[in-house]
């Protein structure tokens, strides 16, 4: 694990509104919402024959929640395009699925108010389980179509080189 800097500027902690999704080497546009990043570690309890009421617990098998990425509808396929390595419905009967590169490792990166990167988290070999191509249509709304994706995450952690950035000041006249 890295060394830490402490900013003794800072007071607030990180707003949840500046953020940035990357993928293929390159930032994926109008990515509006990012579900949790959350991973949960299954208990597995255990007692000796001879030990009255107690047991232990130990951990066992993680799981790593799947992760939502939303954005607003746009003539951009990013989305679908990765959906479609997944499954294709003009592929060949059997061929349905990009098998050499339907996963992708993606990059969170969560930004200061200044729109500096602070904190970034890898996740690994993900893949889409659930597409969303449009919403519920209704003439009656006055809202923003939504396109999601839902990716399945074998593993994600933080990137401990991204460190906390000197942020800027402004100059008083």
């Amino acid at each position: 694990m890295g060394q830490f800097v402490v900013n003794s500027q800072r007071f607030d902690p990180y707003k949840n509104f500046k953020f940035r999704v990357k993928w293929d080497g390159r930032y994926v546009a109008g990515v509006s919402k990012v579900s949790t990043l959350k991973r949960t570690t299954e208990v597995t309890k255990f007692r000796s024959g001879g030990d009255p009421s107690t047991s232990f617990k130990a951990p066992g098998r993680t799981e790593f929640d799947a992760v939502t990425l939303e954005r607003g509808v746009t003539h951009d396929s990013d989305f679908e395009q990765w959906a479609n390595k997944v499954w294709n419905f003009q592929s060949s009967l059997g061929g349905e699925v990009s098998l050499a590169d339907f996963r992708k490792d993606i990059i969170i990166e969560l930004m200061n108010e200044a729109g500096q990167t602070v904190i970034s988290y890898n996740l690994y070999r993900c893949w889409v389980s659930e597409y969303q191509s449009l919403p519920d249509l209704d003439a009656n709304a006055n809202a923003v179509a939504i396109a999601k994706i839902k990716l399945e995450v074998e593993g994600w952690e933080r990137d401990y080189a991204v460190t906390e950035p000197k942020e800027p000041s402004f100059v008083e006249p």
